[in-house]
């Protein structure tokens, strides 16, 4: 199975990035980031943390949620998609996979897909070229072209969305929690599926809640913390740092008072040990 052929991939680079909502919203403070070119960088973060905010700002969608760009630039290349909205985006080989899902319900799965062309030049051969290879990569697919979307389980509505995007024949893919709200067996497929999507020679940019997964995929990854880049390195390396699990998690570490001293006694030692150590329920695979 083999994706729609991407275009050549080149290195995606934020600088200095500072993004807000409003006068008084600031989300992400000078945020500096990179993608190599046909890489994939894994971005973790609490909720809240400007995850969802960064991808908009790199897919050209910030202005249709009242975002706007403070300072920084975002150059793909030597394209600058700082202000070049989402049409310049898609023209520049980015595509955005969002968050949830965004299928059009009524619409046929092949339909959904049809979308995912539009704007984007060629005839109908490089439509169909485009369609038989989604119909590859994602056989369900197929199998359901003429079902309504919105009938599709949530695992093949995240092949549909992703497949509506790979329509596009993008150099990189933007991944906003591709495994939310999927069990674990379709978790597991979606991401062999992003694997071999990079591995065909599309680079991407991953959003995912499931720590542990994203940095199976990623080469490198960048943690960030209240907007601001934290940590950032290779995947496998911060796979092992305690400080990953406790910005990821938001998790302050636990104080360990001497016993007795402020706790109240024996009665709050029974209190802390019923609450017990935080569990990394999303860390472990």
């Amino acid at each position: 199975m083999s994706p729609p052929s991407p275009r050549t991939p080149v290195e995606l680079v934020l600088d200095g990035l500072s993004v807000g909502y409003g006068r008084s919203v600031h989300v992400l403070r000078d945020v500096s980031l990179r993608v190599p070119a046909g890489g994939i960088v894994a971005l973790l973060g609490v909720n809240g943390a400007g995850k969802s905010t960064l991808l908009r700002t790199v897919s050209g969608t910030l202005a249709l949620h009242g975002g706007q760009v403070e300072a920084g630039t975002v150059r793909y290349g030597d394209r600058d998609l700082t202000d070049a909205g989402s049409a310049g985006a898609v023209a520049a080989g980015v595509v955005q996979v969002p968050e949830g899902r965004r299928v059009f319900g009524p619409l046929s799965v092949e339909d959904n897909l049809r979308c995912g062309r539009l704007g984007v030049r060629g005839g109908r051969k490089s439509l169909q070229t485009a369609l038989d290879e989604v119909f590859s990569l994602f056989p369900v697919l197929a199998e359901r072209r003429n079902r309504p979307a919105g009938l599709l389980s949530g695992g093949e509505q995240q092949m549909l969305a992703m497949g509506r995007a790979l329509m596009a024949r993008p150099s990189l893919l933007l991944l906003d929690e591709p495994s939310l709200g999927l069990a674990p067996q379709t978790t597991e497929k979606i991401a062999e599926l992003i694997s071999e999507i990079h591995r065909q020679g599309t680079g991407v940019l991953l959003v995912e809640q499931n720590a542990a997964l994203a940095l199976e995929l990623a080469d490198h990854a960048y943690v960030l913390d209240v907007g601001r880049v934290r940590l950032d390195g290779p995947a496998a390396e911060l796979a092992a740092s305690e400080e990953v699990r406790r910005l990821y998690l938001g998790e302050e570490p636990a104080d360990t008072p001497e016993s007795g001293e402020a706790t109240g006694g024996a009665d709050a030692s029974g209190a802390d040990e019923a609450a017990g150590t935080p569990t990394l329920s999303r860390w472990e695979r």
